[in-house]
């Protein structure tokens, strides 16, 4: 592994699958000690804190629903109760939906925004002051290239991830002269399980205008969040990194 992070901490949310799971086995390889935080698949999340113990690495798994302020909070805990103060926070849970304007109203909008923003939010909020008063702190969200792009049948996801992108953009200036470093990453077409929702001829479509033309894979998010998490990327803050095979490029 490129980097050391050992007796470092990391919280994963949403870490049982797809993304969070392929960030987990990473940072556990480089030896940090590993939360894997799941809501409703308890079997997965244990299966991962399995798969990584086995590979040597130390992980628990902590149950909560991100979204709602208290549990957040009391994730935070159980892991610096159980592993240690927090050094690294990923912000990976989320939820995607496909909606044209006149199929989705109020409740998948805040159900939306409450998972992918609020979420977000109250887990930033649970480690940062002790970020702070230690002196060493890395968040690293994950947004999505749907945060910088049109997306009409996807408003309240795209919504979402552009807020993310602002949400880091500015924590990160307000946190950075305390050495506590926020950053995004924004991926493109995963191969994750997201892909289950496309058709042959959709993921065939999204293929042909990526320039890269294939899909990229959830270890290859792993690395460019490694590397935020790592001192290699001391003196980038605020940054969105776009992982889309060329499909979008900021100026």
């Amino acid at each position: 592994m490129p980097y050391d992070f050992s007796g470092k901490v990391a919280v994963v949310t949403g870490g049982s699958r797809g993304i969070g799971l392929a960030v987990a086995r990473r940072l556990s390889a480089c030896g940090a000690k590993v939360c894997i935080n799941y809501n409703a698949s308890e079997q997965r999340a244990q299966q991962a804190v399995d798969q990584l113990r086995a590979e040597g690495g130390e992980a628990i798994a902590v149950q909560a629903d991100v979204s709602d302020q208290q549990q957040a909070q009391e994730l935070m805990r159980q892991a610096e109760e159980q592993l240690g103060p927090i050094d690294f926070l990923v912000n990976n849970a989320g939820i995607f939906d496909v909606a044209a304007h006149d199929e989705f109203g109020e409740k998948l909008w805040h159900r939306t925004m409450k998972i992918n923003v609020d979420g977000v939010f109250y887990c930033s909020w649970a480690v940062k002051d002790g970020m702070v008063a230690r002196g060493y702190g890395r968040i690293v969200n994950i947004a999505s290239i749907a945060g910088l792009e049109a997306k009409p049948y996807a408003i309240a996801y795209a919504t979402s991830k552009a807020a993310v992108i602002g949400f880091t953009r500015s924590l990160g200036q307000a946190l950075a002269a305390d050495n506590v470093r926020v950053n995004t990453v924004a991926p493109g077409l995963i191969d994750t399980e997201i892909l289950d929702g496309f058709d042959q001829a959709q993921l065939d479509q999204l293929i042909d205008i990526t320039p890269s033309k294939r899909i990229g894979q959830a270890h290859e998010v792993a690395s460019m969040v490694s590397f935020l998490l790592s001192d290699e990327s001391d003196f980038t803050v605020g940054q969105t990194l776009v992982l889309s095979g060329g499909r979008v490029n900021l100026p």
